[in-house]
């Protein structure tokens, strides 16, 4: 354990996510006795109040035994491995940017917020006028690779358009998201040669940070022979940010042969239907407070909730379906 700190913190997170379960276990077997022994004395003492009540807490209970069973059955291969996610502002000029941004901050309060993750900015390319034209963040947590998996594709987002002079009129736009799980001793998995990349370094944009435009802490990796590049700069030092391109560069590698295996397995089983990148795995309808997704039907109008990372819904339904379905 001592002397390797990856073998530690695989292990060390794989504990975590046992306690976890063995902690909500605990929890809701005591939850599930208080709720009888209450039942026992609200139907001696005929308190319709407290049976209401009692109904209520059966509810949530159930809720949280569902989303366990999902978890539970979350058992790819890298499920449970952290993610990295990338956003890349798509068709719909300013406000594709800021629509970009607007899922930035939905995934980090998700991470944040709903699920006690750790969030981290690895690169952030500003937008012209207003929003992001890019960025890339790794979210640490059990499971969150399991769960993040299903966002990928493309969010489509229809608005009256704050940037334009007609702003009566509808403004689409589309924002893409990539994610690709860590993968432990992918340094063994995907090699790396010198004469397949170029690494150029250059000065990190934006404020605050004693080395912010003064130093040339950022570094891009352009890898040849797939036309990957990757950019990182949210590091203090220029090691630091290379090592994390590298990283974020062999999880995309490592996700296309995947994507390339999966799409073999397809041919041989005879399917040819392909799933392309112009078509939108959710629409957020801002005027009609609306926001569903087009691979399950799932819709709610809560939309403002949704743009506050509430997501579980629509990431529990779409893996009930593709689960189901294996």
């Amino acid at each position: 354990m001592w002397n390797s700190p990856d073998k530690a913190k695989n292990i060390s997170s794989k504990f975590s996510a046992l306690k976890n379960k063995k902690e909500k276990y605990l929890s809701w077997s005591t939850r599930v006795n208080e709720l009888n022994d209450l039942f026992e004395m609200a139907t001696r003492e005929n308190e319709l109040s407290v049976l209401q009540n009692i109904d209520e807490d059966i509810n949530k209970l159930e809720k949280e035994l569902s989303s366990y069973n999902i978890e539970h059955l979350l058992s790819g291969e890298y499920d449970n491995s952290d993610a990295i996610v990338s956003i890349n502002a798509g068709a719909g000029g300013t406000d594709a940017q800021d629509w970009a941004e607007m899922l930035l901050r939905m995934y980090q309060r998700w991470s944040e917020m709903y699920h006690g993750y750790g969030f981290k900015l690895l690169e952030m390319s500003p937008g012209e006028q207003a929003g992001i034209k890019s960025a890339t963040f790794k979210i640490t947590g059990p499971l969150s690779y399991g769960y993040l998996r299903s966002e990928r594709g493309v969010h489509r987002l229809v608005r009256k358009s704050p940037y334009k002079a007609g702003k009566d009129s509808r403004q689409t736009s589309f924002a893409g998201l990539e994610v690709t799980p860590v993968i432990p001793d992918l340094e063994s998995t995907i090699e790396l040669k010198p004469n397949e990349i170029e690494i150029e370094t250059m000065r990190s944009g934006g404020a605050g940070g004693q080395n912010v435009n003064k130093v040339e802490t950022a570094v891009r990796v352009r890898h040849l022979p797939s036309g990957i590049v990757v950019r990182c700069d949210q590091e203090r030092s220029q090691q630091q940010n290379k090592e994390r391109a590298l990283e974020i560069l062999r999880s995309k590698l490592f996700a296309i042969m995947q994507e390339e295996h999966e799409a073999k397995l397809k041919e041989l089983k005879g399917d040819v239907q392909n799933i392309t990148f112009g078509n939108a795995i959710r629409s957020y309808v801002l005027d009609e407070g609306r926001v569903k997704d087009a691979r399950t039907k799932y819709e709610t109008r809560d939309v403002q909730a949704v743009l506050d990372g509430d997501l579980d819904s629509f990431i529990y339904e779409y893996l009930k379906t593709t689960i189901s379905s294996i």
